[in-house]
């Protein structure tokens, strides 16, 4: 893929991600990982250290915020880079998609607030 299509590839992810299709995205991406989609990654999330964001992101209250830090800290790089080439883009936008868009994906699939 040459970098003209890298950039193309790129600007239609992100004004899908900007026409609020980021958590349907995301989700489906998620579920081709072994991350063990949305609930999956959740849980792992939990068990890492981010029960509080978690769970935050599950109830009707205000979503925590999460950094690529913490996401880097708990998953594998395997499991980011599968993300990562799902999108064809570079971890670090990869983390950051996550970053953005995990809390209002695990709105979507827990609105009684259960995974």
């Amino acid at each position: 893929m040459s970098l003209l299509d890298s950039l193309g590839a790129f600007s239609s992810l992100f004004a899908q991600f900007q026409e609020d299709k980021g958590p349907s995205l995301l989700s489906d991406a998620l579920a081709k990982t072994d991350l063990g989609g949305v609930s999956g990654i959740l849980a792992t999330l939990q068990q890492g250290g981010l029960a509080g964001e978690v769970e935050s992101w599950l109830s009707s209250g205000n979503n925590l915020p999460i950094t690529a830090d913490q996401l880097r800290a708990v998953l594998s790089n395997e499991q980011v880079q599968q993300v990562a080439e799902h999108f064809g883009v570079p971890v670090d936008t990869a983390l950051n998609l996550l970053t953005e868009h995990l809390p209002a994906v695990a709105n979507q699939v827990s609105p009684d607030g259960s995974a």
